[in-house]
């Protein structure tokens, strides 16, 4: 199991190549469109629904990106698909939907947003409804997730599919709700080979970490996020083997 190298060859549109000015929200249906017609890979987020589905969707409440309020996993994802995305006229996508979009024509990044609040264990439900919808695909594919033990879930639940951690200097952040000496154990990437990863996404910010360094130095390989710029992608570049992007045309 390696990473496609699909997702090495052109940078990755971030939440697909998304656009407000152009009427392309953020993980939307034409924001995954416009990525495929610029042939660039695809990085999505992934929430649940109240009903188990898995949503194309990057926040845990709604207030930023729709009219609806809330937590995403409060509201059926028939309701979410009836919301409006800011900035754009259509809803609330399913992964399924943007499969279906998909269809192979780029590959597709799909992170698994923590569900337990801590980056513990209490995972299971969005694992399995994402390994259900990916069961059957036959394009090019990678799941990734800051907490490692969706990782880890998705390794016995879809062993076939390459998986990574997203990563960063957990410690050097204070915006996790996770307990100090946790973010300095994590910052170390400890759970890499435990989870059978073979990439990393992180932080462009910290990618001089020796640990980084070591990673690749075995045979990782290194994708970085979120950035913003050529400039940034330059500098990036000096370790990474890809970038994810956004607000450019790289």
């Amino acid at each position: 199991m390696s990473l496609p190298a699909s997702l090495l060859s052109r940078p990755i549109a971030h939440r697909a190549l998304h656009d407000i000015g152009a009427g392309r929200p953020e993980n939307s249906h034409a924001a995954v469109r416009a990525a495929i017609e610029a042939g660039y890979p695809i990085e999505i987020d992934i929430q649940i629904s109240r009903d188990g589905q898995p949503m194309v969707f990057h926040d845990y409440r709604l207030e930023r990106l729709t009219g609806g309020n809330g937590r995403v996993d409060e509201h059926t994802a028939e309701d979410l698909g009836r919301l409006t995305l800011r900035g754009g006229d259509e809803g609330v996508p399913t992964l399924t939907e943007i499969l279906d979009i998909v269809a192979g024509q780029v590959p597709i990044l799909v992170e698994i947003k923590d569900q337990d609040g801590e980056l513990g264990d209490r995972v299971g439900p969005l694992e399995q409804a994402v390994a259900d919808s990916l069961a059957d695909y036959a394009g090019d594919v990678a799941v990734m997730s800051f907490n490692p033990y969706a990782v880890a879930c998705m390794a016995e639940l879809a062993p076939h599919l390459p998986r990574g951690l997203t990563t960063e200097d957990f410690a050097a952040v204070d915006d996790w709700a996770v307990p100090l000496e946790e973010r300095r154990r994590l910052s170390d990437l400890p759970d890499y080979e435990r989870v059978g990863a073979v990439f990393i996404s992180h932080n462009h910010r910290h990618l001089l970490s020796p640990r980084v360094a070591e990673l690749k130095a075995e045979g990782a390989h290194i994708l970085s996020w979120t950035i913003r710029s050529p400039d940034e992608e330059a500098e990036a570049r000096r370790v990474a083997d890809n970038v994810t992007f956004e607000g450019y045309l790289p």
